[in-house]
Formats: C-alpha cells, structure tokens, sequence
C-alpha cells in the first residue's frame, strides 16, 4: 500500500460498492493502473464489475477472472484489463499475461502484492476492508496527478 493520504469511503452495501466503481471510471484515463487490495470477498470484483459496466454499459458480463487471470475489455478509447494475481507465483509471470502492455491502456488489478516490483509507483491504490456489516474503502496514490484527481473528485467535507 502506499503511504500517502487516505480518503475514506463507507460503504454499507454491495450497491453502494458497484457505485464507488462507477465513480471511479469518470477518472480514468490511458494508462492508469488501479491496484485493489482487500481479503477475499472484500469487494474488490464488484467494484471493478461497477468501473466496467460504467464504461461500458450495465449489460456487460464482468466475471471474477481469478481462473482466467486476466479479462479485458474494449471501450472506444481504450481497453481495461481486468488482472487477478491471487494464483500468481512469481511476477515473472504476468509477462505472458500481456501485462506490459496493459500499462499503456487501464490495468484494474486484484491481489496487487504478487506483482512484485512490476506494480508501476504511480498507481491508485484501494484498499477494501471488511467494517462491520459493511466496508471501508481508502484510496491513496504516491502519485501527485491522481491526487489532485481524486482530490477533485472527492472534496474534503
């Protein structure tokens, strides 16, 4: 995780999770790596299912790809691919999985840790973590474009 500042989002429901995805894909640009961190069943696919389906309609399909590793996805500027590093042993291996060039378009990607020192220094990070009933997401980023991004986008209060 990175060190920098947090901000916060309490999510009560899975809705309230898919919409946190939602508001999150209006920031997006080429190039962007959003690393999700979170235990299992935290939430990390069905924010990801919300940024998706956001950019490219609610019909879409946007299943867990921790068998597949990887899914991408076409939108009219750019695809997003859609990584999930649980079974990954070695980051070696995400070089088979395209991940180089998943860096120049939108890289989502679970289990970001097994990623090693591939995982680019300036990415958002969200972190998922079980509060109760609910969840807390934070999202944070050592890099000063996605701050000032997500400092726009989400106004102190």
């Amino acid at each position: 995780m990175n060190a920098s500042p947090k901000i916060e989002i309490s999510m009560a429901s899975e809705s309230q999770t898919l919409a946190l995805g939602q508001r999150l894909a209006k920031l997006l640009q080429p190039g962007d790596v959003v690393a999700l961190y979170g235990d299992l069943g935290a939430g990390k696919t069905t924010f990801s299912r919300g940024l998706i389906q956001a950019l490219l309609g609610d019909d879409m399909e946007v299943p867990s790809p921790t068998y597949t590793l990887v899914q991408t996805y076409e939108t009219p500027t750019t695809a997003i691919w859609h990584f999930d590093l649980y079974r990954i042993k070695h980051p070696e291996e995400l070089y088979e999985l395209g991940f180089d060039d998943s860096l120049q378009d939108i890289a989502l990607i679970e289990w970001p840790d097994h990623a090693g020192k591939l995982l680019p220094a300036n990415r958002l990070s969200l972190e998922i973590e079980f509060a109760g009933s609910g969840r807390i997401a934070r999202l944070s980023s050592d890099d000063p474009d996605w701050m000032k991004r997500l400092n726009e986008h989400f106004p102190a209060s």
